[in-house]
């Protein structure tokens, strides 16, 4: 008989789920309040805290899930730079450098930072000691960057983008966002049959994946049939495609975090919060929708 104790039993599927939504939830209202203050110190000074720091752990985990699978990586240089390039936008978005924070302004400050942050980590394998997979070093610092750092900026460029009431766009964006995860669940836990991709996440159906859509679209509607006279350019047309489309990159983001846990060989991106998982277990289908809004937003809704 063996004296090893059992492992302890993970939690459920649907106690998994049911936390993670209340952590989210409980996250963006804090957001929200803030955003939402009357007091441009607080709202801009809670706003850009929650980023820098979902910027930063993020890429942490991020990097972490790269060292498991066994990818080298500038894990110090990737963080400082994702750390500088959150806050550079922000300070390029509402004026702290003598910018008018114009869309062109704010992508030619990022495209940027990118091309020297791409410079700085070649330099950076020079003067390495033991790597000798730079290619592969910088290609995954450089990844980590743009796939945490640099999509959360979207966020940003939303929630401060001219002309319109961008905190209003924001709570929408989320909202749209999370339904589609609420509905993927709970329609795929109750009829779901047919599996979207097993080899990826065997959990997700495509059931599930029209709840997804059903869930987005219907939350989509209700939103701006309350406040889409406060939302520059929003129909019920824009809508509906908005919460098609939101609620399909967020299927797909959470399957592209999943590609990368079941390669480094994980269930959970890390363990910020015990018995939930990550921060990109919460932020993965954000990350796919921020550009997406962003760009539908000013190249669809308005034109500055």
């Amino acid at each position: 008989m063996s004296d090893a104790a059992p492992p302890a039993n993970s939690p459920s599927k649907a106690k998994t789920f049911i936390r993670r939504l209340i952590t989210t939830v409980v996250l963006w209202t804090i957001i929200i309040f803030a955003l939402f203050s009357g007091k441009a110190l607080v709202s801009d000074g809670v706003f850009v805290l929650v980023i820098l720091l979902l910027s930063a752990f993020g890429l942490m985990e991020f990097y972490g899930l790269a060292e498991k699978r066994g990818l080298p990586c500038f894990k110090w240089c990737g963080l400082a730079g994702g750390i500088l390039l959150t806050a550079g936008t922000f300070c390029n978005l509402t004026g702290h450098l003598g910018t008018s924070g114009s869309p062109a302004r704010v992508n030619d400050f990022e495209t940027g930072f990118l091309i020297l942050f791409v410079l700085g980590l070649c330099v950076r394998q020079l003067f390495a000691k033991s790597n000798a997979a730079g290619m592969a070093a910088i290609a995954t610092t450089l990844f980590g960057l743009m796939y945490v750092p640099w999509l959360l900026n979207f966020i940003q460029e939303i929630n401060f983008f001219p002309g319109v009431q961008g905190k209003i766009f924001l709570i929408y964006f989320v909202l749209v966002t999370k339904f589609s995860d609420t509905g993927a669940y709970a329609v795929g836990s109750l009829i779901g049959r047919h599996k979207m991709s097993p080899r990826i996440s065997p959990g997700k159906t495509w059931e599930g994946f029209g709840g997804a859509i059903l869930f987005s679209t219907g939350a989509s509607l209700i939103f701006v049939h309350f406040l889409g006279n406060r939302m520059e350019g929003m129909t019920w047309l824009h809508a509906v495609v908005l919460g098609v489309l939101l609620s399909i990159t967020a299927v797909i983001g959470d399957l592209i975090e999943s590609l990368f846990k079941r390669e480094a060989g994980v269930k959970d991106s890390g363990k910020f919060f015990p018995g939930i998982g990550g921060l990109l277990d919460l932020l993965d289908s954000l990350l796919f929708n921020a550009p997406l809004m962003y760009l539908y937003l000013r190249h669809v809704l308005t034109h500055p």
